[in-house]
């Protein structure tokens, strides 16, 4: 602020009552503000007798506080520079009442420019405090601001987290029933397998004693039967003796088969047959087919000649084979039987049946 002062003469202006101070020390430096002041214009009020006055000028600078540039009011008009006119030399009488209207004027101007000073700085105080305020509120509202905002964050989070927990519950307890439905399958398998082997042993149990029971009743009607045909064999055996004498009597009297037929039925055909009736001529060709290919020997044919006995069913079933005349050489005998035994069944003859008993005169090939 720039304030030009120029000595005048007294004026008959009213001085203004400067308004009341806020703080003592401020009033104290700002009296001594004016003291020096005064001084300065009483200086060169004295000076002024003398030297004719010229324009002086200063500039008082008040440090401001560096804060944050509150929203600028509108500042009273500083008032207007007082013009001082110079005075016609006074009486010398008069010099002393002069210089004390103008000591007594310049400090009423001090005062009103100390209060004026005064009051700018009580409106520059409350434009700060009020800036600051302001600045306070923004700063609370920024803070409430980000606290609503982190609390915002925050319920979001918390419901994340729960969403996040209510998800492995329910995967956990998904897996759970899944693991206790895949048991209780397999419970249910394994009860279904242990019936089925159950089911399956009772079965085997069951065919077991059938089987078994059957084996019991074929055994049984096997040992029947086998006591059957032994009690036949035997019957029939004492009846072969008889025939035996007399087909002997009747194949020396009709004379035997040919010495390289292997087989000794007569070819006239009187051989009787089961039912008692003559082989046909044929029959002995049939019964040489069948024995031949199963005489196996490899040993001396000279003068080998065995006769078997057989037995036969109607339907050709061999029922026994006996050696009746041995060659002498034991082992052609054996291999003659078997190829007897090896023949079973016998042919039948034209009429569908097998002659029941007959003789069967064999020689090695090329005996």
């Amino acid at each position: 602020m720039t304030l030009s002062h120029r000595p005048t003469r007294a004026s008959s202006a009213r001085p203004n009552r400067p308004p009341r101070e806020r703080g003592t020390g401020k009033a104290f430096a700002l009296a001594a503000l004016m003291h020096l002041l005064l001084g300065w214009f009483l200086y060169h009020g004295i000076n002024w007798q003398n030297n004719t006055p010229a324009g002086a000028e200063a500039e008082i600078w008040t440090e401001i506080p560096d804060t944050p540039a509150p929203t600028p009011r509108p500042a009273p008009p500083p008032p207007a520079p007082v013009k001082v006119q110079p005075a016609p030399p006074p009486a010398k009488d008069e010099d002393a009442d002069i210089a004390l209207q103008e000591k007594k004027r310049k400090q009423q101007e001090a005062a009103a420019r100390e209060a004026q000073l005064a009051e700018q700085r009580r409106q520059q105080e409350e434009a700060k405090q009020e800036a600051e305020a302001k600045r306070q509120q923004q700063l609370a509202a920024q803070a409430a601001q980000q606290k609503a905002m982190q609390d915002k964050q925050k319920q979001i989070e918390q419901q994340r987290q729960a969403d996040l927990q209510k998800q492995q519950q329910k995967a956990q307890q998904d897996k759970q029933r899944q693991q206790q439905q895949a048991e209780a399958q397999k419970q249910e398998q394994l009860k279904e397998q242990k019936e089925k082997e159950k089911e399956q042993q009772e079965a085997k149990a069951k065919a077991d004693a059938q089987a078994k029971a059957k084996a019991e009743s074929d055994a049984k009607a096997k040992a029947a039967a086998q006591a059957k045909a032994k009690a036949d064999a035997e019957a029939k055996a004492k009846l072969d003796a008889e025939r035996k004498a007399r087909l002997s009597q009747l194949q020396g009297q009709l004379g035997g088969g040919t010495a390289g037929s292997g087989e000794g039925l007569a070819k006239s055909g009187t051989g009787k047959g089961a039912g008692g009736n003559a082989t046909s001529p044929g029959y002995a060709e049939k019964v040489q087919r069948r024995v031949r290919p199963n005489i196996v020997w490899a040993g001396e044919t000279a003068g080998l000649e065995t006769v078997v006995s057989v037995r036969c069913s109607p339907s050709g079933t061999l029922l026994s084979a006996n050696i009746t005349r041995s060659s002498g050489n034991e082992q052609w005998d054996q291999a003659a039987l078997r190829a007897v035994q090896r023949s079973d069944p016998m042919p039948v003859d034209i009429d569908g049946k097998a002659p029941s008993s007959f003789t069967i005169t064999l020689r090695p090939a090329g005996g």
